[in-house]
């Protein structure tokens, strides 16, 4: 494990990132804070895969995995925050998965700046910081691993088929980020790989009940709450919730109570682009999740702030002197954007 420079780093082919991880001993996989299923799919995917190979490896995040992404990392590991990490463990690779920018590994950043080996991901948009295998075509980043894993697995010798558990944590992640395979992100690739999972023993059924059919209490009542914040703009095309930290502490929700907000903002007929801006902690740093319905790239604007993601789907945090001024930083960010694009179609 060596330390880079920014400008040392470049794209690797899939025979490279292949040989970086059969060539390793123990590994270390880093993921995204406030992780997603693809996220946590990805990390104990990848985790699996080489542990069936001998290998010793290790997941961790700055933020620890939500309630109900835990039947994922079950019998696993207990936690994957730092501190957890054992002691003994002295990685000769580091690996981050689906996270698009230095920014979106929190705390970790600072500890693993230049000894990331290898960063495997599929967002468009964001700031490479370690060499990197991307498929930005890809659904999700566990479509990404899955031909790397089976690269992997031939590298070592081993027949080209994954273990149980590791086909339904691809599956986990791929569902996770197409939105159970209704996003536009899906491609026939994507249903082919997902039939090719079930077909060989993924119970998809309950691995979407899980991801997409249960809802806390707590949860829907924070969604109520949103709701009733939601604020319009341009003529119903723009929709912004806000969920400041007073309010937050009012409901005792934690940030994964907080995930499906964007779900209400977007849902909404004639919105074309839903953000919701979430304040964690007192600080006046602001979480901005965005998505949008149709041909604008909400990722450009995102990525403007440090974040990154998908043309219909991204994230950044933003440092403001109050949520009101974060909202408006927001929108008018988006209007720019909207008057460019019918300035180009005119």
């Amino acid at each position: 494990m060596t330390e880079n420079t920014i400008t040392d780093f470049h794209a690797l082919s899939v025979a490279e990132a292949k040989d970086l991880l059969c060539h390793s001993r123990s590994v270390l996989i880093l993921f995204h804070i406030n992780p997603d299923g693809d996220a946590v799919g990805s990390a104990f995917a990848l985790r699996g895969a080489l542990t069936s190979l001998g290998k010793r490896a290790w997941c961790v995040c700055a933020t620890e995995v939500p309630e109900r992404l835990l039947f994922a990392t079950s019998g696993v590991q207990t936690s994957v925050l730092p501190e957890n990490i054992p002691a003994d463990l002295e990685p000769d690779v580091i690996v981050s998965v689906d996270t698009a920018s230095p920014s979106q590994l929190g705390t970790l950043y600072e500890v693993y700046k230049g000894k990331i080996d290898l960063m495997i991901d599929h967002h468009a948009k964001g700031t490479p910081y370690a060499n990197n295998y991307i498929i930005p075509e890809a659904s999700s980043c566990g479509e990404v691993l899955y031909s790397l894993l089976l690269e992997l697995f031939r590298g070592c010798g081993r027949k080209p088929a994954l273990p149980e558990g590791v086909n339904s944590l691809i599956y986990m992640a791929v569902s996770s980020d197409t939105g159970c395979f209704k996003y536009n992100n899906v491609s026939p690739s994507t249903h082919i790989l997902a039939a090719k999972l079930i077909e060989g023993g993924v119970n998809s059924s309950d691995i979407n009940h899980k991801l997409f059919g249960i809802k806390s209490l707590k949860q829907m009542q924070v969604e109520h709450a949103g709701f009733e914040r939601m604020n319009f703009y341009n003529g119903g095309r723009i929709a912004i919730i806000t969920f400041p930290y007073d309010l937050k502490n009012q409901y005792g929700a934690t940030d994964e109570n907080l995930e499906t907000l964007i779900d209400v903002a977007r849902c909404v007929k004639g919105v074309e682009v839903a953000a919701v801006i979430k304040q964690a902690t007192e600080e006046n740093r602001f979480r901005i999740s965005m998505r949008s319905s149709c041909d604008f790239d909400v990722s450009e604007i995102c990525a403007h702030y440090g974040g990154g993601g998908h043309t219909r789907a991204a994230g950044c945090t933003l440092v403001s002197d109050s949520i009101l001024a974060a909202e408006m930083t927001i929108v008018v960010a988006i209007e720019h954007k909207m008057q460019d694009m019918e300035n180009e179609e005119g």
